[in-house]
This record gives C-alpha cells, sequence and structure tokens, in this order.
C-alpha cells in the first residue's frame, strides 16, 4: 500500500493507494460494506497518472457513493431478511412466522432476533451439513457458527465446519451451497478441479450460488443487531 489520496470536493473522499504487481491497469473499487474507495496502479505507473484517473472518474465515484446504503439497524416496525425474504418484525412472543417475525417490546430487539436467527441458522445448516456428509459417507467432528466477515464457512482438517450464522438471511439455496462447499472439504482439503467436482456432484447448480453472494453477501453484513 502506498497511502492515501485526498479527492477534495463535497464531500471530500479518502482514496486509498494501492500498487499491484498483478495488475496490468489502473482500477478503483468502491467496497459495498464501508464505502472504502481503493484505487489499484500497476507497478510502474506513475501515481500522477492515477490521480489523473480518479479525477476523471469523480462522477461516477459520487454517484457510486451516495447509492452505498448505511447499516440497518433491525427494530420493531421494520424488517429482518430471513431465508431471501424481508419479514416485517412485530411485537410479540419471540418466534419466527412464515410471514414475520415477532419479538418481545423490550429494550434488547436485536439481541432476541439475533438469537432466533442463530437457531434457525444452526438447524437449517446442521440439516444441510448431515445431507451431504451423509451423501458422501463422511462424518463431521462438530458444527459451529460465528460471524465472520471474511469467508462464509471453512472446514478444519480436524472436521470442525464452521458457518456465518447470517447465512439464514440469505435464500435457502445460497446457504445449502455453503454447506456442500465446507462438506465437500472433508473428502479434498483444497480448491482443485477434484474439489468442484466433489461441490457440483452434491449441489449441482453451486455457480449461481456463488455469484449471489458475491453480488449480495454484503448486504447480510449490513444489518446491524446490536442495540
Amino acid at each position: 500500500d502506498m497511502g492515501r489520496h485526498r479527492l477534495e470536493g463535497n464531500p471530500p473522499i479518502e482514496v486509498k493507494l494501492r500498487r499491484s504487481a498483478r495488475a496490468r491497469r489502473l482500477s478503483l473499487r468502491v467496497s459495498r460494506l464501508d464505502g472504502q474507495v481503493t484505487l489499484t496502479l500497476p507497478k510502474h505507473a506513475p501515481e500522477r497518472e492515477g490521480i489523473a484517473f480518479l479525477r476523471g472518474r469523480e462522477d461516477w465515484l459520487r454517484g457510486h457513493l451516495d447509492r452505498i446504503a448505511p447499516e440497518q439497524p433491525v427494530r420493531i416496525g421494520g424488517v429482518v431478511p430471513v431465508e431471501g425474504r424481508d419479514l416485517p418484525v412485530v411485537a410479540g412472543p419471540a418466534r419466527i412466522w412464515p410471514d414475520r417475525v415477532s419479538v418481545p417490546e423490550d429494550a434488547t430487539v436485536g439481541v432476541r432476533l439475533k438469537a432466533l436467527l442463530k437457531a434457525r441458522a444452526r438447524d437449517r445448516l446442521a440439516a444441510a451439513s448431515d445431507r451431504y456428509a451423509a451423501q458422501l459417507g463422511k462424518s463431521y467432528a462438530r458444527l459451529s457458527l460465528r460471524d465472520t466477515r471474511s469467508r462464509w464457512g471453512s472446514c478444519s482438517s480436524r472436521g470442525t465446519l464452521m458457518y456465518s450464522w447470517r447465512l439464514i438471511m440469505a435464500p435457502p439455496p445460497v446457504l445449502e451451497y455453503v454447506a456442500a462447499h465446507e462438506v465437500a472439504h472433508l473428502v479434498e482439503m483444497n480448491h482443485s478441479t477434484a474439489f468442484w467436482a466433489v461441490v457440483e456432484g452434491l449441489f449441482p447448480d453451486y455457480a449461481a450460488c456463488r455469484a449471489w453472494l458475491r453480488e449480495n453477501g454484503d448486504q447480510l453484513h449490513r444489518v446491524r443487531f446490536d442495540d
């Protein structure tokens, strides 16, 4: 990383500059998670060329930043995504219904909702993992849930499956795909052609679900459950 550049204007935009030996051309990236702007330069490109490129893209950049939605805290009267659908959050006993989610009207709406979603996530992920492991004639050691931003799941060499509980907010096939992906690692601890063949055997339509996560995964991280 080379540091930062401040693009003056209203508001000013902080841009992170980085050099990449692999980059063939200048590229500008906006993280949909936090609005971080990164300008990547090929190894020997002059910095002034990068700054000129940045100024030429300023209108596009500002339009893009305006469209990035802020974090969404959950509350009664709002919505929460459950299995790919935005369900209204209403006051009532703590429960996920087919058309709504109810939580008691006290100060811990986020905490209660998170507990409901995590319980549903554990059920769905355990069922999917069991089913796929049985198809492969394998078994896993245990299953744990975390709130990881870097990955949706992992499988350790000891056979521990870890998943992001936020997968319960995605459409059901996406959760199924991640379970198939991690269980496939019980056979192939790598991302070789052989590994993807195992994934495809378990979950033929995996490419569409991978693409969904790439496009929309950050939306799941924007929902905030801390009160």
